[in-house]
């Protein structure tokens, strides 16, 4: 116990087991009763071998009922330990190309032809938010809001491309390859959101390409309402 917030749960714990009824065969998960098939039954008084038999034959597989939660409180924890177990499967694939033939791309290959098309879709990507600033007749709250959001962008526009840019020499051998720039090329190669796009993007658990597509509709909404900012645009 090292803060007032440990000491609240242990006391909590220790009002619901620490009583009389625990050697007389009492119910030791909580709310259990409002759940059907889902029991874990303290024994009547007996040996210490008997205690341990106890709870290897009669208490299940982990479940939130245990900790009091409810049972679907399990769905996000096994599908994030999924995302986890298949993440890592892929980290673990072998990054050199395997088959035999001509047309079997490496990973870096792969990378470097995503970093193109990221660099032709977003490198000429950038708004001009003082020009626009200077051209509003009146600037409201609408107006502030899209113009900081224009500066995000164009924060996060600036980092895709100068991480890009400096991968590319690393590739053409002008660099030295970084660990920023081999986990870079390994998102890309992936289809992960590299760690230096995402500290400065909205928070977002797509893949990159339905990440680079989403951000794509972002700029044009923007580009659309620099055209008419006296407007509120529709979402």
């Amino acid at each position: 116990i090292v803060n007032d917030f440990d000491r609240l749960m242990a006391n909590a714990y220790l009002d619901f087991y620490m009583k009389d009824e625990l050697l007389d065969e009492t119910e030791m998960y909580p709310f259990a009763e409002d759940e059907k098939g889902v029991s874990f039954m303290s024994p009547a008084a007996t040996t210490f071998e008997k205690y341990i038999e106890h709870i290897d034959q009669t208490m299940g597989p982990d479940t939130p009922i245990a900790f009091g939660l409810h049972p679907n409180a399990e769905i996000d924890f096994r599908t994030t330990q999924s995302n986890v177990m298949f993440k890592t499967l892929l980290e673990l694939q072998p990054r050199e190309a395997t088959g035999s033939g001509e047309g079997v791309a490496t990973p870096q290959q792969i990378a470097e032809g995503i970093a193109q098309d990221m660099l032709d879709k977003f490198g000429e990507k950038m708004f001009d938010t003082e020009d626009l600033i200077r051209g509003l007749d009146e600037q409201g709250p609408y107006q502030n809001v899209f113009i900081q959001e224009m500066d995000v962008m164009n924060v996060l526009l600036a980092e895709m491309k100068r991480s890009i840019k400096e991968l590319q020499l690393g590739f053409a051998g002008e660099l030295t390859m970084s660990e920023k720039m081999e986990s870079l090329m390994d998102s890309l190669y992936m289809d992960s959101i590299p760690t230096g796009w995402a500290k400065k993007s909205w928070p977002s658990k797509r893949a990159l390409a339905s990440w680079s597509a989403n951000f794509m509709d972002r700029l044009t909404q923007l580009d659309e309402w620099m055209g008419n900012p006296a407007d509120i645009p529709k979402v």
